[in-house]
């Protein structure tokens, strides 16, 4: 087994670990450890939640849940000799369930408390708890289904430089300020409350709790991407901005279905990752990677061979308003589609078969942005998963 560089305590919170993560961006948090180039480790990783939610059927605490606190990250680990410029080549070599948690949960948002997708649809609060077996998944919350997951890091990347954090900030304080009391709200802004930032106190916290940028949305660094290909096997290639790379990770899916449309969102867990770095010196010129990283998928994937598929276009729901190549509203419309079919042929409530699209490994696609006024989008549902055929007769 790897050297474990960064250790949890499940029973405490992150701010009371030995040494504490994060939940916000910036490149002033400190590292908590350093590697070298061609340095294998392990990272042991809290839910994304930090403890909030239990192994119960009460869906409160998913209601409840005080979403300034998330995502708690492990890290930042400085690279030594990463230099803004690099790349930063991370591989996962292993992902797995600290044997003391082996189950997870999915959930859905109250609209009032962050919502989800398909909020207008579901705006009251649920939770499933899933329980692990091996490569399997399932739960008794939503019966009948039982699927293998692809384990894998919903959130990881590298600090943002001063300049990029700036940008980050004014572009989405521009957002909020076309509709700011819009909920659920177009972004989420800077707030000290519930932030989290290794172990800096007194005023350099409340500095730098101000300006950190919230972990909510995937951007420039990677971050909350919530990619569910990205697992053991994959290789990384992550623009560094700051010195050290400064490079963190958390939010923990056991299985997650194209899109995580629930935003509590795939399988959520808590569990360790074995990683391997190295640097491309100068490669983001070298390559042109300049905003956003790259990555080569690893060569383990469930094998479901056989999909029932539902496509949406772009035609809103509420209205009948045509709108042009929106592809937000086409796969919104293919997984509103696939909710009523498995309603119907799974038996299940349309907030079960909304978790369950959340968390199976669904295929999201988006199948045609040419053919004006509609985008095409599919959602692909493997039929193996479930303990009856589901297919029309």
């Amino acid at each position: 087994m790897p050297e474990v560089l960064f250790k949890v305590d499940l029973n405490k919170p992150m701010e009371e670990q030995a040494t504490p993560g994060h939940n916000r961006w910036h490149p002033d948090i400190p590292a908590t450890v350093s590697v070298n180039p061609g340095a294998v480790f392990r990272m042991e990783c809290k839910d994304w939640t930090d403890g909030q939610i239990s192994n119960n059927d009460d869906p409160s605490d998913i209601r409840d849940v005080n979403l300034n606190r998330v995502h708690v990250l492990s890290g930042p680990v400085w690279v030594n000799g990463a230099e803004p410029g690099d790349l930063l080549v991370v591989d996962i070599l292993d992902i797995g369930a600290l044997q003391e948690s082996e189950w997870g949960f999915n959930g859905i948002f109250a609209k009032e408390n962050g919502g989800g997708f398909l909020t207008e649809h579901y705006p009251e609060a649920a939770k499933s708890i899933w329980d692990f077996h091996g490569i399997y998944a399932s739960s008794r919350h939503i019966p009948g289904v039982k699927f293998a997951g692809i384990i894998h890091p919903g959130l990881i990347g590298t600090a943002p430089s001063h300049q990029l954090l700036d940008k980050w900030n004014k572009r989405e304080a521009a957002l909020v300020a076309t509709d700011p009391t819009r909920n659920p709200t177009y972004a989420n802004l800077p707030t000290a409350d519930s932030a989290v930032l290794g172990k800096l106190q007194g005023a350099e916290f409340d500095r730098i709790a101000k300006e950190a940028a919230r972990t909510v949305p995937p951007r420039e660094n990677g971050g909350n991407c919530d990619i569910k290909n990205l697992s053991k096997g994959t290789r990384i290639y992550f623009p560094v901005f700051v010195d050290g790379a400064k490079l963190s990770l958390g939010d923990l899916h056991f299985s997650q279905g194209d899109g995580e449309i629930s935003f509590c969102g795939g399988i959520e867990m808590a569990g360790w990752i074995d990683l391997h770095v190295d640097i491309i010196k100068g490669g983001m010129a070298k390559y042109n990677v300049t905003e956003n990283p790259i990555f080569k998928p690893g060569p383990v994937d469930p094998n479901y061979s056989e999909f029932l598929v539902f496509e949406g276009i772009s035609v809103d729901e509420f209205s009948g308003t045509q709108h042009y190549l929106d592809a937000h509203i086409a796969y919104r419309r293919a997984c509103l589609n696939a909710i009523e079919y498995l309603k119907i042929t799974a038996g299940l409530t349309g907030e079960q078969a909304y978790m369950l699209l959340s968390t199976a490994p669904v295929e999201g696609r988006i199948s045609g942005v040419v053919d004006v006024p509609n985008a095409c989008c599919t959602l692909w549902i493997p039929t193996s998963i479930f303990d009856r055929d589901i297919l029309p007769k």
